[in-house]
C-alpha cells in the first residue's frame, strides 16, 4: 500500500514515503475494523488503508473513519 502512495485516509494529506518510521507524519497502514475487535482481518487487504501515524494513533481502535474535527495543516 505504501508504494501506492495514497494519500492519508483520515486527513487527506499526501504521506511523505521516505520519512523515518518514528515520524508523526510517516505511513502506517491503518485497519478500518481494528484488529483488536476482529484478529481474522489482520491480513485482508480491504481492511487496510494508509494513514499517517499521527492520524493513525489519533484515531485508536474505534470503528470506521475518523474525519479531523479541523481543517489542520501539517
Amino acid at each position: 500500500m505504501k508504494a501506492q502512495g495514497d494519500p492519508c485516509a483520515r486527513c487527506g494529506h499526501n504521506i511523505d514515503p521516505t520519512l523515518d518510521a518514528r515520524h508523526p507524519m510517516s505511513f502506517t497502514l491503518d485497519h478500518i475494523v481494528p484488529v483488536s475487535k476482529r484478529p481474522d482481518l489482520l491480513l485482508d487487504p480491504a481492511n487496510a488503508r494508509s494513514m499517517h501515524r499521527r492520524c493513525n494513533s489519533a484515531r485508536g481502535n474505534r470503528m470506521g473513519p475518523q474525519p479531523l474535527k479541523t481543517t489542520r495543516r501539517w
